[in-house]
């Protein structure tokens, strides 16, 4: 972290400041992952570690009036002193995944601070900011938002220079009530551009056309008919081949994944590398070395030559329809089981989007559904043409089924909202299979 002098923190944060260092170098609100040097800010019930964090080579602690407030501030201070161009991600899906490919992509080339898995609130975003040193090349945060406001106020501390918005949805209905806002949080990216800056948006998405009013940004597009577009994909294993249509000129990459899906948040890191004027003949240095955060697609081989899809950091109906073609590619002619949880956070209309993705699994040719949670009771009733349905309430009740239904050489998918909590699911299963 760019070091910043105790006294300074205290004139920038509220609160009680403990500590004798002249100086810190990082901030954590963790006090288990304390380093020397680090500033331990208490968040929630964090005050009763302070003693923890001190006594584990804290330079200072501080118990603020206000954590989110006092972290903003901390990472404004951070982020003014650091010449680093920031790339901001956010998106109703593959946000986090966008990041990492993108990450990968920038590191054999300059020196960078990458968000760790999916911190983009009020807290998480900071951390990240409060990692930049003073030799940092490319910062690259993510932004999500539960309401509007939200992606307003962490550009205002983030300050970006490129933003990319990876998809726009139906999530966090239950507040937004509709896609059109949805679209509108998501935009508030773009207004917080400087002039000069880059916008990276999906080719075709018409939501986002109200907000293009700016003449003084670039904005680059992504997919079909796109500025970057796919032509050719190849998947096998936990790598693929893709051929890109980028800028004029076709481009053939291996990545170390192998979603389909996972093809265009290519596209969107790949149009914001040349954005930071990388060159896209070098892309291939760091494409071979992606690796994708937890829980999104991890891939386990299970007995029988049968595999785990490990999916269950979150979900929508774009990235569950997304998650289910993928189980049809990966599966080939094995079995498919499809474990889905509740999508949270669609209001009203959750029902019905609950039933459109009970469709897409029968859509998808899956052999066996097992629907989790009270929403899920939807997948059942959509899901004409599966074979086999079940419909539980709780997570051990999916496990025990699945556990009752799982063959040797099956292809099987685990996914549902973070709420759920299916990585018990996915967790017990990799145990057997080890």
């Amino acid at each position: 972290m760019i070091p910043l002098a105790l006294a300074e923190v205290r004139e920038l944060v509220e609160g009680e400041l403990k500590g004798e260092a002249n100086q810190i170098t990082g901030v954590t609100i963790d006090s288990r992952r304390v380093e020397p040097g680090d500033l331990f800010v208490a968040v929630g019930a964090g005050s009763e570690y302070v003693g923890d964090a001190l006594a584990n080579g804290a330079a200072a602690a501080l118990v603020p009036g206000d954590a989110f407030a006092a972290l903003a501030a901390l990472a404004g201070a951070v982020r003014e002193r650091s010449s680093a161009r920031v790339v901001a991600v956010t998106g109703s899906t593959a946000k986090t995944s966008t990041k990492d490919i993108l990450g990968a992509l920038c590191r054999p080339h300059a020196r960078i601070v990458v968000a760790e898995g999916s911190q983009n609130n009020e807290v998480g975003l900071p951390l990240t900011l409060c990692r930049l040193e003073p030799d940092t090349e490319i910062a690259i945060v993510e932004m999500g938002m539960r309401g509007l406001g939200q992606i307003a106020e962490l550009c205002t501390v983030a300050k970006p220079d490129i933003g990319i918005i990876t998809t726009v949805g139906p999530v966090h209905l239950e507040l937004l009530g509709t896609v059109e806002r949805v679209a509108q949080a998501k935009a508030e990216l773009i207004d917080a551009l400087p002039s000069g800056g880059t916008a990276v948006l999906p080719a075709g998405e018409s939501y986002l056309d109200p907000h293009l009013t700016r003449d003084d940004i670039r904005v680059v597009r992504f997919g079909e008919g796109g500025d970057v577009a796919l032509t050719y994909f190849a998947g096998r294993d936990d790598k693929s081949r893709l051929k890109v249509e980028a800028f004029g000129r076709p481009l053939t990459i291996e990545f170390s994944f192998a979603g389909r899906h996972n093809a265009m948040n290519a596209l969107a890191a790949l149009a914001a590398y040349r954005a930071l004027g990388l060159p896209l003949t070098e892309a291939q240095r760091g494409a071979r070395q992606v690796k994708l955060s937890r829980w999104r697609g991890e891939e386990t081989p299970l007995p029988g030559g049968g595999l785990l899809i490990n999916d269950c950091y979150n979900a929508n109906p774009l990235s569950m329809g997304a998650a289910l073609a993928h189980l049809r590619e990966r599966a080939g002619p094995r079995r498919k089981l499809a474990v889905l949880g509740d999508m949270a956070e669609l209001g009203p209309g959750a029902p019905a989007y609950h039933r459109q993705i009970g469709a897409a699994a029968a859509e998808s040719l899956i052999d066996v559904l097992v629907a989790v949670g009270p929403l899920a009771r939807g997948y059942v009733e959509g899901a004409a043409g599966v074979p086999v349905t079940r419909w539980v309430q709780t997570v051990d009740e999916g496990l025990a089924v699945l556990q009752a239904v799982l063959r040797p050489g099956d292809c099987v998918l685990v996914k549902g909202s973070r709420s759920m909590g299916l990585e018990a699911i996915g967790e017990a299963v990799a145990v057997v299979a080890a």
